[in-house]
């Protein structure tokens, strides 16, 4: 998927990072560091043992944030992020109240479902949408019109769709990932814009976008939308007062917002009836799919016995 690109080559380890013992600091206490705006000491510890462990030049900046309580009494959480250039990544880390263990992962609390959290977080109120809204299985897809594995997520869906005879929904969320693709969110106000004039239009523009990725450059991307909406059976110049007003821009801000808020930082992000899958593998995705189908069968079997 298209992340970080050069900066994944050296972020590798670092994102994917297993448990470390850090130097020996002076211990945390209390919320101490979560309460004081200027680095702790721990925070300190944190970037020099970081930095040491992944040969860190000085030019990548590395922000080590904050430290808050966590769920896990005894530990804290912090959010560290890391830059080089234009390229940024960011990635949850958990440290010991006393400053001695830093590590990565993800806390799961077993007596919630992780599910029914993440659905509740999805607003798709205002979102394209594909297919019966009373579909058993929900796809929800946070793309980036430039990321090229988003359109190998598009050319996976429009294989396997047709074979679950209208028990899919898709619902488009906009991620464009700026940083990485400087056309990217020109072609998300586009598509929202499209949206706004006429829904069933949204997806003749998603088809169009996707399929013609590599013709599209940061210089003939306004161009190349007005003509995809024509295309669409849009009215061209009214796309373009759209895409230069507020509204459209600011549904795709609050599309991003809301991916960042289920902890999105790669493109596609996918939820599958609020089940996670980064990528666009085809076999995992229709595991998915299938699972949810079994699932539902074996409980309308169950409801007749």
């Amino acid at each position: 998927m298209k992340t970080l690109l050069k900066l994944n080559v050296i972020l590798t380890m670092f994102l994917a990072g297993a448990t470390a013992h850090a130097q020996q600091p002076k211990p945390v206490t209390g919320t101490a560091a979560s309460a004081s705006t200027a680095p702790s000491q721990t925070q300190k510890n944190i970037e020099a043992y970081l930095r040491n462990l992944y040969a860190f030049a000085p030019e990548v900046k590395l922000i080590v944030g904050p430290l808050k309580e966590s769920p896990v009494e005894g530990v804290f959480e912090t959010d560290i992020d890391v830059t080089m250039g234009e390229n940024k990544q960011a990635a949850k880390f958990y440290v010991s109240k006393d400053g001695r263990y830093l590590f990565r992962g993800e806390l799961s609390d077993m007596t919630k479902d992780p599910l029914a959290e993440n659905l509740a977080q999805i607003r798709t109120s205002d979102a394209p949408s594909l297919g019966d809204p009373k579909a058993p299985v929900t796809i929800v897809e946070y793309s980036d019109f430039q990321c090229p594995v988003c359109r190998s997520l598009h050319d996976t869906l429009r294989g396997i769709l047709p074979n679950y005879g209208g028990k899919v929904r898709v619902i488009f969320k906009d991620f464009p990932l700026e940083q990485l693709h400087p056309w990217a969110r020109t072609a998300a106000i586009a598509a929202r814009c499209a949206y706004q004039q006429k829904p069933e239009a949204f997806w003749k523009m998603y088809d169009l976008i996707y399929d013609n990725q590599e013709v599209i450059s940061a210089e003939n991307a306004w161009t190349k939308m007005t003509d995809y909406a024509a295309q669409s059976g849009l009215d061209p110049e009214a796309l373009k007062g759209c895409m230069a007003g507020p509204e459209a821009a600011a549904a795709v801000n609050a599309s991003h917002a809301n991916g960042e808020k289920l902890e999105v930082n790669s493109t596609p992000t996918v939820f599958v009836n609020g089940r996670r899958m980064v990528g666009a593998d085809p076999h995992l995705l229709e595991q998915f799919i299938n699972y949810e189908l079994a699932k539902l069968k074996a409980a309308t079997l169950a409801e007749k016995k």
